[in-house]
């Protein structure tokens, strides 16, 4: 027997099979029913079969097998499979699992018959398998989708809903330690909580726009004729305040005027100089440079420390790019995922411009913006 014709011949016991293997995930949600359990098992194997009976030359078969396949208009059993296991729990490791118990299912149960005397058609097993391997990468592409959709929204929510109550905490704190009543610890104490929350703030607009880059081309800019050296003298001051033992230099060529979204540099020269005080030497100075030539603006940041590694330089712009498990167990759960540069990077982009770093132990570490001035 044909497999096509035995799985249509048998879709009662593959299905309880299948349902079968479900009950036993542990999920945190609620126990599903067979219904749930069964979700779209059904419809992947009719496509399945569908699939077995349509004729695949050689080149469709060597294009499947390279996820070239047509991609199809509607959204596929697989794919809809994989969004309502997610919204019930089940992990995506979970989800795989079960395609590997369908595949030992299926394939079982027909070469049982097999060894009874049936002739074995084995294009139709290679067939099946890349039946399978489609409905599975369907699935997590599906999966990945759907979970990187709603990290999005919920970073967009909790970014949105937590910029009011840190506001209101940010004018509190600024009345307290602004107020001629307050005594010396009172006034320290509300410095504190404004600087604090300042940055708690700084992080949940870096928050913001990363879900902004994910979701849409970008982050948008306004631009205006703009000075930016007293935009980079003014942070250069903030940060010389709060990290008084740093020794910040700073040079820049007047006037560097140019069309250019002020707020948005401002954060750029914040994040960088930050991270040069962050990261380099507390007794070697931080030199700050601003360069204008008559098409573009040059930003550089040198410091001395210990230099970046060889090979986390390819991703120092990509937060996902510098995470992995083993950092996470070395330096823990924050460890490579700063947002700063990633902004940065992203905010040069909208400009039109870029950003380079050249860093070793014996010349220091060195990031360079270059932005045009129209």
């Amino acid at each position: 027997m044909r497999l096509p014709d035995f799985i249509l011949e048998n879709l009662e016991p593959i299905l309880q099979a299948w349902e079968d293997f479900a009950r036993t995930i542990q999920t945190p949600g609620a126990d599903l029913d067979p219904a749930g359990l069964r979700d779209h098992a059904e419809q992947m194997l009719r496509a399945i079969v569908l699939d077995l009976r349509t004729t695949q030359t050689v080149q469709e078969q060597i294009d499947k097998a390279q996820g070239l396949a047509p991609q199809q208009d509607d959204e596929t059993p697989a794919e809809t499979h994989a969004v309502t296991r997610l919204m019930a729990g089940f992990s995506i490791d979970q989800m795989v699992s079960e395609y590997r118990a369908l595949r030992t299912s299926v394939l079982s149960q027909w070469l049982n018959q097999i060894k009874h005397g049936t002739p074995l058609a084995v294009d139709d097993m290679n067939r099946f398998h890349e039946a399978i391997d489609q409905a599975l990468a369907e699935s997590i592409a599906s999966y990945s989708r759907a979970v990187e959709a709603s990290r999005n929204v919920f970073l967009g929510i909790l970014g949105h809903d937590l910029r009011t109550p840190l506001g209101a905490i940010l004018l509190g704190a600024d009345i307290l330690r602004r107020s001629p009543t307050a005594d010396e610890r009172g006034t320290r104490v509300a410095r504190q909580i404004y600087a604090s929350v300042q940055r708690a703030s700084q992080i949940v607009g870096d928050l913001l726009d990363l879900t902004r880059c994910q979701m849409g081309p970008g982050i948008p800019v306004k631009r205006t004729t703009t000075d930016l050296a007293p935009i980079c003298e003014r942070i250069v001051e903030e940060l010389r305040a709060f990290h008084p033992a740093s020794n910040i230099l700073f040079e820049a060529d007047t006037p560097t005027i140019g069309a250019f979204d002020g707020p948005r540099m401002e954060q750029v020269f914040s994040n960088i100089i930050s991270n040069a005080v962050q990261h380099g030497d507390a007794q070697s100075p931080i030199t700050v440079r601003l360069a204008a030539s008559a098409e573009t603006v040059v930003f550089t940041v040198h410091n001395h420390g210990d230099p970046i590694p060889v090979d986390v330089l390819p991703f120092i712009f990509n937060p996902m790019g510098r995470f992995s498990q083993r950092s996470v167990v070395e330096h823990g759960p924050t460890a490579g995922l700063g947002l700063g540069l990633f902004i940065a990077s992203e905010i040069a982009a909208s400009h039109q411009g870029v950003i380079e770093v050249e860093s070793d132990r014996a010349a220091g570490t060195l990031f360079r913006v270059v932005v045009p001035r129209q």
